[in-house]
């Protein structure tokens, strides 16, 4: 858990170093040689570090300290099934699981939901969710100085050479 919790961490500083160097960096500078270089090798680390290292380590824990293995059957509840009086219990909840016989359809056929498939699941979620902030990302560096320019604009016209606001548009 801890591996797991650091490499979120990790991975949100990173995060945090791309913002707040795309607040400073105006757009249409040229990158030096030595600026691609340092950029490139950074970016492939948080690229390993988000693709390879934090899934991993959820996978990891997963295993290990939560022991959600193909073998258990049901899908995990955590602190919300431990409760006596949790509505959750009233669905049958043995160990502390939903659905811990499988999911049956009045006879006609079971689905035995193991926490391995819960847990793969949540690893496929992580996966589509640091895409998607990937390309969220990748929005927000292309796009980190079109409001300052729109502003500039804006008040460029309506104010004269001399800065005073115009009457008439000439």
């Amino acid at each position: 858990m801890v591996a797991f919790i650091a490499s979120f961490v990790a991975l949100v500083a990173c995060v945090g170093v791309v913002v707040a160097y795309a607040g400073r960096r105006p757009i249409g500078t040229p990158v030096t040689w030595g600026e691609a270089m340092v950029s490139a090798l950074f970016i492939f680390s948080v690229m390993f570090l988000a693709y390879g290292i934090f899934p991993h380590q959820w996978l990891t824990w997963a295993d290990g300290g939560l022991k959600w293995r193909s073998d258990a059957i049901g899908i995990p509840l955590g602190p919300f099934g431990k409760s006596p009086h949790s509505p959750i219990r009233l669905l049958g909840n043995k160990a502390n699981v939903l659905f811990g016989d499988g999911l049956s359809f009045g006879g006609r056929g079971k689905i035995t939901i193991t926490k391995e498939t819960i847990r793969d699941i949540i690893a496929a979620t992580l996966y589509i969710a640091l895409l998607g902030g990937q390309i969220r990302l990748w929005r927000f560096w292309q796009k980190r100085g079109t409001a300052a320019a729109a502003k500039a604009k804006a008040e460029l016209s309506a104010t004269s050479t001399y800065g005073r606001p115009l009457v008439k548009k000439a």
